[in-house]
């Protein structure tokens, strides 16, 4: 198993500043649009403001009834969209602090990296992708640029947030340089001059790797909790097997739910100090001295180890097989595409009058594709309940757990 010489809280106090001069400046920060500070606004710097747009943003409040693994779930203890996204932010806020970078561009990407997540997660993305293909199709994280550029309007000059140069790089290519952008991405990069080559700051590479321990490990919480994943053949993976029995060593007889909260602490902890440690090791073999140094690199500079990455790979095959593609899921999923489907398919067809303000378009792809940022914005319910007053009944399978 990798080296666990570096769990959160155990951080050794040189190692939190230790690279502080590769983190992203506030002070340099820059916005597209002039804004008007004569009102009140509170001592933050431009990722403060940043990361508090976001959070007081609708589309951030919308993510409390998306779906995360479970498509509307009955019970109140799974997760959602939400609170995945704060999960996420946490864990990126420890390995940024701990690296010396800027948390609150950290957070600030963090908790917006899955803004533009339709209803029902990537199910509903994969239908309303068909149903937009004449114009384009759909992805998430173009619309999650499509959101804060364009989409949200809470100012007076000008649409969307007006986040900071190094925000919306960093959300755009949080999982590294974008090649062929699809065209919600390319527009808001044209409109707001966003560099698609490169790798993105460190803070950026931060929260897509604590989006992935974020997933790893609390959709094991969630899937073991609703009985889909099977504890034994779960321990079959070497890393899971081994942390099982270090928790029942520490605490023997412990009962098996406070092991699976722990086995889900364990593994977190164990990650980031994996990460920790290798983007240490990258960082000091690369040799950057500055935050362009690491955007002009030809590599990501977070990541896990060569040990770590296999086992990851290998836990998320299982989650795949045994989770995200079972048989318990896979029904309630295809009923889920099917209700994106037929919303999509009665305002293409003139079935269903799109509401006031989304019909801004002359040209059909662009009616389709405000079609596509209306049916995006809905929740979980809000979708079943318009698909049940424009369409017909919903029927989602009652145990959605």
């Amino acid at each position: 198993m990798a080296s666990t010489s570096s769990p959160i809280g155990a951080i050794p106090p040189r190692s939190r500043s230790r690279h502080s001069r590769l983190a992203a400046d506030p002070a340099s920060a820059r916005r597209v649009h002039a804004e008007d500070d004569r009102g009140p606004r509170g001592p933050r710097d431009a990722f403060q403001r940043d990361r508090d747009r976001i959070i007081h943003s609708v589309a951030f409040r919308r993510l409390r009834h998306k779906t995360q693994v479970f498509v509307a779930p009955d019970g109140d203890h799974y997760r959602v969209r939400l609170t995945h996204s704060l999960e996420v932010a946490q864990i990126g806020r420890a390995m940024a602090r701990a690296l010396g970078l800027n948390e609150d561009l950290t957070e600030a990407l963090c908790l917006a990296h899955d803004l533009g997540h339709p209803p029902f997660g990537h199910g509903g993305e994969d239908a309303l992708d068909r149903k937009l293909e004449t114009a384009g199709g759909f992805d998430h994280n173009g619309h999650s640029l499509r959101i804060v550029t364009l989409l949200e309007a809470p100012y007076p000059g000008f649409d969307g947030l007006n986040l900071s140069d190094a925000t919306l790089d960093g959300l755009a290519k949080h999982n590294g340089p974008v090649a062929n952008p699809e065209w919600a991405m390319a527009e808001a990069a044209n409109a707001n001059g966003i560099d698609l080559s490169g790798w993105p700051s460190l803070e950026a590479q931060v929260a897509a790797i604590a989006d992935d321990i974020a997933y790893d490990n609390h959709d094991i919480d969630d899937g073991l909790r609703a009985g889909i994943l099977d504890l034994d053949t779960l321990l079959g993976l070497p890393m899971v097997g081994e942390h099982w029995e270090a928790i029942e060593a520490r605490h023997p007889g412990l009962d098996a739910d406070r092991k699976q909260c722990a086995l889900v602490r364990d593994q977190i902890g164990t990650m980031v100090g994996d990460v920790l440690d290798e983007t240490r090791r990258r960082i000091d073999s690369a040799g950057v001295e500055t935050a362009d140094d690491v955007r002009a690199h030809d590599a990501p500079l977070v990541g896990f180890s060569s040990d770590m990455a296999a086992n990851e790979r290998a836990l998320k095959k299982h989650m795949y097989k045994h989770l995200y593609d079972s048989a318990a899921l896979r029904p309630i999923r295809r009923k889920a595409q099917e209700i994106v489907g037929n919303l999509a398919s009665a305002f293409i067809e003139g079935d269903a009058p799109l509401p006031d303000g989304w019909q801004r378009h002359d040209d059909e792809r662009g009616r389709l594709r405000g079609i596509g940022d209306y049916i995006a914005g809905m929740t979980d319910p809000f979708a079943i309940s318009a698909h049940e007053k424009l369409v017909g009944p919903a029927s989602l399978p009652k145990d959605r757990f």
